[in-house]
């Protein structure tokens, strides 16, 4: 491809000369101001076109007279405005096919060759810090089930990718209770995962946003954290909700009899390290002390955190027996990988989705098309 360059009083007349000399291929590279010692102290404009011609000599710098022809009698002058966007198309087809033709190095996942393709896609897992054995067995599956008519298609490619992750995501579909129906449910996790916003805004949505006029009950056992009561004393007062205030194991049972009225109950624990095997134990303590309720016990997690991590936190809380996951922090991350995978792996369903700060509004309950969006695009759309 040749680069030639234009001379002209305004950046019009230098095109016109692109034009006039290169025809309507020409695909401009750059339209600039510039000096020219030739110009009379005039202001001068260089425009750069590229040609596919051969024969042109390459490199050429065309300095006709612009400033002769500037001063013909601009009546005879016809601005020509010049298509961009189809020169713009051009380049982006030509930058795909570069993109295919360097895919190779890169296209072996273990003994699985990733055809072009798939390159978009594979990128898409890569960028999402997806566990590799989960892509390899979903690149593998797809290359394998996906007819080759429909391959060259990108948004059929990516149709079917979103299909595959929608059966790897595990979702705990939400049930509101019936009139005379009791859940108590207990939210356990680290430190600053936002267990006590997600617990107001749960409260706020089934006492408010349902509309069933659920009674909503709260118990806080954690006394560690500075503020943690008077955080949820806050919320309770603003949404006028009963609020009960445990700080040893035998006392659960008696704040959970005082709130017998209520449909949902909603148990906050104290954060702690999943290394503090003591603290986690002392949640059991709680627990063991009403073993005849039926207590559903949610794990919330960071989603800003790498893979491992999560595993390492659902390692040493499975021992209080987990039922479901709770996602926080989708608001701080543009990778989504480690959610479906470490969901997928653990057999444990996603309940809810925590995008922000704002109670109650910042809450998505658990949808797989919600996830896989937000891995598609690198990042969570509010609703």
């Amino acid at each position: 491809m040749n680069m030639l360059s234009f001379l002209g009083e305004t950046p019009t007349i230098a095109l016109r000369l692109a034009q006039d000399e290169c025809g309507e291929e020409a695909i401009v590279i750059s339209t600039k101001k510039i000096s020219d010692s030739r110009s009379n102290g005039k202001s001068m404009y260089e425009v750069v076109v590229a040609i596919e011609d051969e024969d042109k000599k390459k490199n050429l710098i065309y300095t006709k007279s612009a400033i002769s022809k500037a001063s013909e009698d601009s009546s005879q002058m016809k601005t020509h405005v010049y298509d961009f966007k189809e020169e713009i198309l051009k380049m982006q087809g030509v930058l795909e096919q570069v993109q295919k033709s360097i895919w190779n190095p890169k296209s072996q996942l273990y003994d699985l060759t990733i055809p072009p393709e798939f390159a978009s896609m594979y990128n898409t897992f890569e960028l999402n810090e997806f566990d590799q054995e989960m892509t390899y067995t979903i690149m593998k599956k797809t290359i394998k089930q996906l007819p080759i008519a429909l391959k060259s298609n990108p948004k059929k490619v990516n149709d079917f990718f979103k299909l595959i992750l929608r059966r790897v995501i595990p979702i705990k579909h939400e049930v509101p209770l019936r009139k005379h129906q009791r859940k108590i449910i207990m939210m356990v996790g680290p430190t600053g995962v936002g267990k006590t916003t997600t617990i107001s805004k749960l409260a706020a949505r089934y006492a408010y946003k349902l509309g069933q006029n659920y009674k909503v009950g709260i118990v806080t056992l954690d006394s560690f954290r500075v503020g943690a009561i008077e955080q949820l004393q806050a919320y309770t007062n603003i949404m006028r909700l009963p609020l009960e205030i445990v700080k040893k194991p035998e006392g659960l049972s008696e704040a959970l009899l005082r709130l017998k009225d209520c449909n949902y109950i909603f148990i906050d624990t104290a954060g702690s390290s999943q290394y503090d095997v003591d603290k986690i134990e002392l949640i059991n303590e709680y627990q063991k002390r009403v073993e005849e309720l039926p207590i559903e016990k949610i794990l919330v997690l960071p989603a800003n955190v790498k893979h491992s991590d999560l595993l390492e936190i659902y390692k040493n809380y499975s021992r209080l027996n987990i039922d479901y996951l709770t996602f926080t922090k989708l608001d701080e991350t543009r990778s989504f990988g480690n959610l479906i995978s470490f969901a997928h792996k653990t057999k444990k369903s996603i309940t809810y989705f925590s995008i922000g700060q704002n109670v109650p509004d910042d809450l998505i309950v658990s949808d797989s098309t919600f996830l896989i969006d937000c891995f598609m695009n690198h990042q969570c759309i509010r609703r």
